[in-house]
């Protein structure tokens, strides 16, 4: 699956931790990588100044990260849409 860097990708990425029991946040905030993943409590804050790109990158690697299992989503689109995602290899 190619990457595209468009708001609806980044709004099906979004759906994503929507379904699952992160909360994804956009804050601003001075996080060297972009991004800040608060596992115990189960937050996911993004630098709100980032673009687009930015963005979707950092949702990308932080769903690498956490290793989100297909199988706990009940909607088959989201299901699909990270079995995809999994099977992606980024290459920058």
């Amino acid at each position: 699956m190619a990457v595209k860097y468009t708001k609806h990708f980044l709004d099906k990425l979004e759906n994503l931790f929507a379904s699952s029991e992160y909360m994804l946040r956009y804050e601003k905030g001075n996080f060297k990588s972009g991004y800040c993943v608060l596992k115990e409590t189960k937050i996911v804050i993004i630098n709100k100044y980032f673009p687009l790109e930015g963005k979707i990158n950092a949702l990308i690697d932080i769903l690498a990260e956490l290793n989100f299992n297909p199988q706990d989503f009940s909607d088959k689109a989201n299901h699909d849409f990270l079995r995809e995602l999994q099977q992606t290899t980024l290459k920058f």
